[in-house]
């Protein structure tokens, strides 16, 4: 691959002050995200900055449109641009999948529900968090009760509408909200946990010093999710395995 013309590329300082504008809540760690999960890939200076040109502006807009508007998930954003950069033909983000043909939604899949924590980004209405997961009020109000869907002020987060669609779909499998309070609380004893092994890092000085302890958190709540499921996946192993 040819290098990039050295007069079209952009620091992340740069890349910040473009995009800000449209999406105010974009932050540097948001953009080290998103390149961490190989929606994006700058080159690097001899030194290791980041250099982007127009064309990786042009695909943070992409997902970040893509997060805002239309409530995607990073695993479909990215097979969405992969399917791009193959040169296939893709729908356009807003096309609307046919309706069931008893006219009633359907729960989201697990596999549906991958908004994840670090979308903070995405905000929602009552309305748009239960036409996003598929659910009903009455799920809702329930997730609610239990304390595993919170509301900020009028609006709910990506989280919200992860736990929603996930709840959904365990419920198809006999699971009511109350048993997931068991879930809930194990979240909230890892929660509490990443908080202390970052706690020395908010003690910093430093202007980036609550951005760095951020990214450390959201690596840690990364690895913890891994551990969790290889454990819950060997534990059944042993139980169901012959």
């Amino acid at each position: 691959m040819n290098p990039r013309p050295a007069r079209s590329l952009m620091t992340i300082g740069d890349v910040l002050g473009l995009l800000r504008p449209d999406f105010p809540d974009i932050t540097i760690s948001k953009i080290r995200f998103l390149e961490s999960e190989g929606l994006i890939e700058p080159q690097r200076s001899p030194s290791g900055y980041r250099k982007f040109a127009e064309a990786d502006v042009e695909r943070l807009r992409f997902v970040l449109t893509a997060q805002r508007d239309h409530y995607l998930p990073l695993r479909v954003i990215r097979q969405h641009l992969e399917a791009r950069d193959r040169g296939e033909a893709v729908p356009p983000l807003g096309a609307r999948r046919a309706a069931p043909e008893n006219g009633r939604r359907r729960p989201r899949t697990l596999v549906a529900a991958d908004t994840t924590a670090e979308e903070p980004a995405v905000r929602l209405t009552r309305r748009q968090l239960l036409d996003g997961a598929g659910i009903d009020e009455e799920l809702l109000a329930r997730l609610e009760e239990y304390g595993l869907v919170r509301r900020a002020g009028a609006h709910y987060h990506g989280e919200d509408l992860a736990i929603a669609r996930t709840a959904a779909a365990l419920g198809e499998f006999g699971f009511e909200v109350r048993h997931l309070r068991a879930v809930k609380a194990a979240a909230d004893r890892q929660v509490a946990l990443i908080e202390q092994m970052v706690a020395p890092q908010l003690r910093r000085r430093g202007p980036d010093a609550h951005e760095r302890a951020a990214e450390t958190a959201r690596e840690i709540a990364a690895l913890s999710v891994r551990l969790h499921a290889a454990l819950v996946a060997g534990g059944l192993r042993e139980s169901l395995d012959p």
